[in-house]
């Protein structure tokens, strides 16, 4: 028998190599895959920054347009990009930097080239221009072909078919459209920088009150006509708060000749002032922007008190000034109060959680069921004392005081009025009165805000004070809580803001309806017309 050939020593070595190389290699490659392109990504993200930073476009980074999109540069369909939120232009991630150096965007300020101030051109933007709209020329419906074409002029919205523009249109003066009276024009402010002395400010500048206090934005309200100036403020009660707070600002420099009328859009949690001045509880788009815009110019001036809200803590050896707060919405002590510092402060770990109006109202609902179970408020009326215009007023068992200013509380709940035979006059919120109620618990908050309940009216009053004996028990004012001890709560008259009240009760299909007689009424216009 021969006997049987076996491998030599190194070539068993060998073949364990190649599968520890071809292991190592189907490993440690992806790997290195995945950090080259976290790498190249990172590098053109700072790219990117870098372009936003030094460039007079408001650019935007997006990662999915909403409607079928065209680079501005080379006129490729494009999924993702980046996007001009003042001109409106958008662009692929590689067009960005040309785009940037070949496209203008909207001027604040006309330059200093010698042409007349009143001789404001169309600023003509090709391409993705809005969904049914229709050639100021002939009246036909733009955009439809699926590529970059036709154009849009930024400040008055015209658009216009390729084919329709003529040079005449090119240089024709523009008019700003339907929303002029909502737009300073660039000629404006170059007339106002001439003739103030003070050179240092730069009207050039859009303001970003994200970084910028809102008193400097609403400094332009000084540049304009008295009582003209009208504000919309994109947010929740507490951002309506915070500008109101400059607009005091602006009464205490001698300038309440120029302090605006602020409008609301509703975008926070609760939303009761908004709710009670006819700007509904939430905004997420159902109404077109054209349609708010009109809004807002239709609305009407009204007053809304403002409240100081003082608070003295007790004892002989305190040397701190009294805490001081703007009330405009309500103050409250007890179940509301608690529920509402609970979810301060889990937010306050972790705010990108508490994105979702949806998702705070079921924290606010977890942790309301949570205090009907514990009654951590209970026995109220045996810590507090309440008077009202100086005369002292005797409570029942309560576990909630709660000082309204409006005519809503709770997101939508119309607390003062009440239901069913024990109805109440309208609350108002010009009248320099204050309406007090009592709540008797978490399940009695639940019970008045699906309408099974009446809270406990106390009364009405021009000023309101609460003494607080002892232990530590949670307030707020306007949504902002926090645990006080033993102090002294007065409520008294501040000021007035003026607000914009909207009275319209049109609903989706009557805006929607609107719109679209509209434009036909537009496509009936002559040039002539159009051009007026």
């Amino acid at each position: 028998m021969e006997t049987e050939k076996r491998p030599a020593p190194y070539e068993g070595l060998f073949a364990d190599g190649h599968l520890v190389l071809w292991t190592l290699c189907s490993v440690l490659l992806p790997v290195f895959i995945t950090f080259w392109c976290s790498l190249q990504r990172s590098r053109r993200q700072l790219h990117r920054r870098d372009i936003f930073r030094k460039s007079k476009h408001g650019w935007r980074d997006t990662d999915l347009f909403s409607q079928p999109t065209y680079c501005c540069v080379c006129a490729q369909h494009i999924l993702l990009g980046a996007f001009c939120d003042c001109c409106g232009l958008r662009v692929d991630e590689g067009c960005l930097k040309k785009a940037d150096k070949r496209f203008p965007c909207k001027e604040i300020m006309l330059k200093s080239d010698g042409r007349a101030l009143d001789a404001m051109p169309h600023h003509w933007i090709r391409g993705n221009v809005p969904l049914c709209s229709y050639c100021v020329v002939c009246k036909q419906q733009c955009g439809s072909q699926p590529k970059l074409c036709d154009s849009r002029c930024i400040w008055c919205q015209k658009t216009v078919h390729d084919e329709c523009m003529k040079s005449s249109l090119k240089n024709e003066k523009c008019d700003f459209g339907e929303f002029r009276n909502l737009i300073i024009p660039p000629s404006y402010l170059t007339s106002i920088n001439q003739m103030r002395k003070d050179k240092k400010t730069d009207y050039a500048l859009v303001f970003d009150v994200t970084k910028t206090p809102p008193i400097k934005a609403l400094q332009l309200c000084t540049l304009l006509p008295y009582h003209s100036a009208r504000v919309l403020v994109c947010g929740g009660d507490g951002t309506v708060g915070w500008v109101l707070d400059a607009v005091d600002e602006m009464k205490v420099k001698g300038q309440e000749k120029y302090i605006p009328q602020v409008a609301v859009l509703p975008l926070g949690t609760g939303n009761d002032l908004s709710n009670t001045l006819g700007w509904g509880t939430g905004y997420a788009g159902e109404v077109p922007v054209a349609q708010v815009l009109r809004n807002v110019m239709e609305a009407d001036t009204i007053k809304l008190d403002r409240w100081k809200v003082q608070v003295t803590n007790k004892g002989y050896y305190n040397l701190r000034k009294p805490k001081e707060f703007t009330m405009n919405n309500y103050f409250s002590i007890g179940p509301d109060a608690l529920m509402a510092l609970n979810f301060h402060a889990h937010r306050e770990k972790a705010p990108s959680l508490f994105s979702s109006r949806i998702l705070n109202k079921a924290v606010y609902l977890f942790y309301g069921t949570k205090d009907c179970l514990v009654q951590e408020c209970k026995d109220l009326n045996k810590k507090v004392e309440l008077e009202l215009d100086g005369e002292r007023v005797e409570l029942p068992n309560l576990e909630g005081i709660i000082v309204l200013n409006i005519g809503y509380w709770g997101g939508g709940c119309r607390l003062w009025e009440g239901m069913g035979d024990e109805t109440y006059p309208l609350a108002r919120h010009d009248d320099g009165l204050l309406e007090v109620v009592g709540v008797y618990g978490s399940f009695h908050c639940a019970q008045i805000q699906v309408k099974l309940a009446n809270p406990f009216r106390i009364g009405q009053a021009h000023t309101v004070r609460l003494i607080l004996k002892c232990s530590m028990m949670p307030m707020q004012v306007d949504g902002e809580p926090w645990a006080q001890g033993p102090c002294t709560v007065t409520i008294t008259h501040k000021t007035h803001a003026l607000m914009l009240y909207f009275s319209g009760d049109q609903t989706d299909e009557d805006i929607s309806s609107t719109s679209d007689q509209e434009d036909v009424k537009e496509t009936e216009l002559t040039d002539e017309e159009m051009q007026v």
